[in-house]
């Protein structure tokens, strides 16, 4: 019985402690799992550890979903190899300032003369809208692809190879994307300075704002002119009169639309202003073809506008840096000497034709030759003068030439074709500045009259001011040696660079637009070079 009884207890003693251990087990289980949970739970309070790098593989995963625009995977890879793929546009705080920056400015490309459609945009807005700080890979590699698409479009413009089908010479500036890059994510301010480009882009800009303007308030309508219509004279009077004085007002040739159909001196005054931008003869007469070029289209103006810009993009900055340079627009037929940041001669040109066009390159001029040798090119003599002296034989003694071995050359003198002076910049092209005998052809509106070579109205007063404060070349000097007969030349100290250009559009230093005839055709290859990009 006692036997018994122990037995039961020992038995219910152990019941008892395996039902304490399984409890406690199961307690501990429990309690396990909720604290597992509640630390589940209370991370999500907690401040989240943002990771500001990043791995190759997501670099060539985004291209692999982004292809067009792969043109600028090795940059961004150089980029990102260079930060140990670090994130450029965050920081610990979330997107920086630059990168709000760089998007603000893809939004407003057109503001820039860039017309294109700028691939996977809406993408990038629909990530970019999102607030999270979070630091994104898309939205990260996104900003970098369109800062090297936004500083290539721009700040550099077509590339070389493209520049150069196109003709185009004149050295490129250099960019240095990743320096640019590290200045702005300093000061993201920079990329409004306006030292990035040359003056004569940011004047552009402001006149292409100012001609959107006018197309946004419908342009202007083409000027309806008799069929018999051959010229208006001042004081007439005409419909067309009112006509011309809207389209005049319209593009602040003159102040005021008075609606008058008389052609009165304050439509005078307009009618000068506007013949000067846009190179016809200073007078008062309209003719057919003055109408014929105010009917050109407010699209095709800005069409030429942002033309010009991107040739700017290819100038660099350091050309206006110099102490003394000159520049030749073929255009224009203008040659500008700048010295110590002025202006200090304008003279009219005439350029090359369109069957030998002046080359758009640059150089530095090295030596003044007065009183010069013509050493005929090879290519007039054999299409001009051989076949000129078959049918006379006196051709060369008429023309004051000479057989000089195997080339002819005409003597200095004041009937020589290269006049009394030229001024030398050594180059493959063979191109120079010089006088000529030929004064009437400054008076033409048109000017493409040579074989390529550049003819300058002020040829004395172009040397005189290269050579000023040289005590060896005064100005007597200087007109004894273009008329001595003897050829003299004269070694520069300094050489000066030279440039010659090609712009159909110029604001000048009164921030007036200035329009040119493509004479050599450009304009429109460049256009849709622009369009394709």
């Amino acid at each position: 019985m006692n036997i018994r009884l122990a037995m039961k207890k020992q038995q219910w003693i152990g019941v008892v402690l395996v039902v304490l251990v399984l409890g406690f087990s199961l307690t501990g289980w429990y309690c396990a799992n909720k604290g597992e949970k509640a630390l589940i739970v209370e991370s999500k309070f907690q401040p989240e550890d943002v990771s500001l790098s990043f791995d190759s593989t997501q670099v060539a995963a985004f291209y692999a979903k982004y292809p067009k625009l792969v043109l600028y995977k090795t940059q961004a890879v150089a980029l990102y190899q260079k930060s140990q793929y670090n994130f450029i546009w965050y920081d610990k705080k979330g997107r920086k300032e630059t990168a709000e920056v760089i998007y603000n400015k893809m939004n407003n490309l057109f503001e820039e003369g860039v017309q294109a459609k700028v691939p996977y945009k809406d993408i990038l807005d629909g990530l970019f809208q999102k607030t999270s700080s979070k630091p994104n890979v898309d939205v990260e590699l996104f900003l970098t692809n369109y800062y090297f698409y936004y500083t290539n479009k721009v700040l550099q413009g077509i590339d070389d190879t493209k520049v150069e089908e196109l003709g185009w010479y004149l050295p490129r500036k250099k960019l240095s994307y990743v320096q640019y890059l590290d200045s702005l994510l300093v000061d993201p301010k920079l990329i409004d300075n306006k030292e990035q480009l040359i003056g004569q882009y940011y004047k552009l800009k402001t006149v292409l704002q100012k001609y959107r303007a006018i197309e946004q308030n419908g342009g202007w309508t083409a000027i309806i002119t008799p069929d018999d219509f051959k010229q208006l004279k001042p004081n007439d009077s005409s419909d067309l009169v009112m006509q011309i004085r809207n389209r005049l007002f319209l593009t602040s040739d003159i102040e005021t639309d008075s609606k008058s159909a008389v052609y009165d001196e304050s439509l005078q005054q307009a009618i000068l202003k506007y013949k000067q931008r846009n190179g016809f003869s200073a007078d008062k007469i309209i003719l057919p073809k003055h109408i014929a070029e105010m009917n050109v289209s407010i699209s095709d103006r800005i069409k030429t506008i942002m033309v010009n810009m991107e040739r700017c993009r290819w100038i660099s900055t350091d050309l206006t840096k110099a102490k003394e340079f000159i520049v030749v627009n073929i255009p224009s037929y203008r040659l500008t000497y700048f010295k110590e940041g002025k202006a200090a001669l304008v003279s009219n040109v005439v350029v090359g034709t369109s069957l030998n066009e002046t080359v758009i390159f640059s150089g530095m001029m090295s030596y003044i030759v007065f009183s010069p040798y013509w050493n005929v090119p090879t290519s007039i003599k054999n299409k001009e003068i051989l076949p000129a002296i078959k049918k006379n034989p006196n051709y060369l003694a008429k023309h004051n030439m000479e057989w000089n071995g195997n080339n002819i050359r005409q003597k200095p003198g004041p009937n020589n074709s290269l006049g009394l002076v030229k001024f030398l910049f050594p180059n493959s092209n063979n191109i120079y500045l010089h006088d000529t005998p030929a004064k009437s052809l400054f008076s033409q509106e048109k000017r493409a009259f040579s074989h390529g070579c550049i003819r300058v109205e002020k040829p004395k007063e172009l040397a005189k001011l290269i050579l000023e404060g040289n005590p060896n070349w005064t100005p007597e000097k200087i007109d004894a040696a273009m008329s001595g007969g003897k050829e003299k030349w004269h070694t520069l100290k300094n050489q000066i660079p030279v440039y010659i250009g090609y712009f159909t559009a110029w604001v000048d230093d009164e921030g007036t637009i200035n329009f040119h005839k493509d004479i050599y055709e450009r304009d429109n290859a460049l256009a849709m070079l622009l369009l394709e990009e």
